[in-house]
Order: C-alpha cells, then sequence, then structure tokens
C-alpha cells in the first residue's frame, strides 16, 4: 500500500511538471508571434457615444462636457449650484503633443476652447460679455466639431470631438464658450508641467 501511495504522488508531480512546463513553452510560443502586444487601438468609442475619436497623437486628455438636460432652469441645481460642467481626466499633464478627446454627455451642444490662465487668475474669473461669452483672444484652440477635429458649430449631444495641441508648461482653462455655458459652470483648469 505504502508503494502504491508513492506511485500516485509521483504520477500527480509528474504530471504536475508536465503542465507547467507545456505552459511555460506555449507562453514563449505566443509571445515569439506578437500575441501578446497590445496595439495602439485605431479609433477610441466613448461608451455610449455615436462616433469614434481615432487614435490620437501626444498625451491623451479625456474631457466630459455635461448639463443637466432639458429643464435644468427647474429643480435643484447639481454640481455644487454649477448647473453645466466640464471634466479634465488627467487634470495635470507634461509639456508637449496634448490632445483633447471631448465626448458630450449633456442635452445640448457643447464645445471646448483652450485659453491660456493669467498669473493670479483662477478658473471662472474671466469677465462675460453681452451675448454671455467671453474673449476668446490668445485662443491655442477648440475643439467644437460634432465627430471630428477641430473648430465647428459644437459638439451634439452623444458625440464627440477632439484637438491636438503643444501645450508649453503653464494653466490653461478649458472652457465652453456657447452663450451662457460659461456662467452656467462649463470651465476646468488643465496643468501643464515641465518635463
Amino acid at each position: 500500500m505504502n508503494a502504491d501511495r508513492r506511485r500516485s504522488a509521483w504520477l500527480i508531480v509528474a504530471g504536475a511538471v508536465a503542465a507547467l512546463v507545456l505552459g511555460v513553452a506555449t507562453t514563449m510560443v505566443l509571445a515569439g508571434t506578437g500575441v501578446f502586444r497590445h496595439a495602439t487601438p485605431v479609433t477610441w468609442r466613448a461608451q455610449g457615444a455615436r462616433c469614434s475619436a481615432p487614435a490620437l497623437p501626444g498625451q491623451v486628455v479625456d474631457v466630459t462636457a455635461s448639463d443637466m438636460g432639458p429643464g435644468m432652469m427647474g429643480g435643484t441645481p447639481g454640481y455644487g449650484m454649477r448647473m453645466m460642467r466640464l471634466v479634465a481626466r488627467p487634470a495635470t499633464v507634461t509639456a508637449g503633443v496634448v490632445s483633447l478627446r471631448v465626448l458630450n454627455t449633456g442635452a445640448m451642444a457643447h464645445e471646448v476652447v483652450v485659453l491660456p490662465l493669467p498669473s493670479g487668475q483662477g478658473i471662472g474669473e474671466r469677465p462675460i460679455g453681452p451675448a454671455g461669452k467671453v474673449s476668446e483672444a490668445g485662443s491655442l484652440g477648440e475643439a467644437s466639431r460634432s465627430c471630428a477635429a477641430g473648430e465647428g458649430h459644437g459638439i451634439a449631444p452623444g458625440t464627440m470631438a477632439w484637438t491636438t495641441l503643444t501645450l508649453r508648461p503653464g494653466r490653461y482653462e478649458l472652457v465652453c464658450n456657447l452663450p451662457g455655458h460659461y456662467l452656467a459652470g462649463m470651465y476646468t483648469e488643465l496643468d501643464v508641467t515641465s518635463r
């Protein structure tokens, strides 16, 4: 009986070693063929978006534009009294090529304009003109074309837009400059650090 147990244990150990060797060999073969390499995706689609952004160069900042939807002027305001907002993730990048990938999760059209933030000025402190917009003087670019790059007539609800810029170290304010949107809270800060 003792010899049978030893023989069974030896068969179990031999089987486990064979399985381990086979697993390592299979992994090496697959790694050699490149099956484990992660290529940059050709397109990127946010969940629920009606279009995709292409693979973008540089550091990618995902910006979400949101609002409280239809009837936003009634009821209890959200977002800490801001009825609309922009959120950038990450909020800090290093200087160089930066791509903004914007998803409009709201019920209204939005845009993202990139403006340098003057020293000593905080976000949301720009003077608002009679048309309900801030000055875009010094703008470095914008994402406002639904399902495309660059400037357009607004990002439709449920769609994306994108833009690629070269940013120097400093503070930048991302704003939605459609009439009344900045006043309603559609701004956020993007900090760019030196390399």
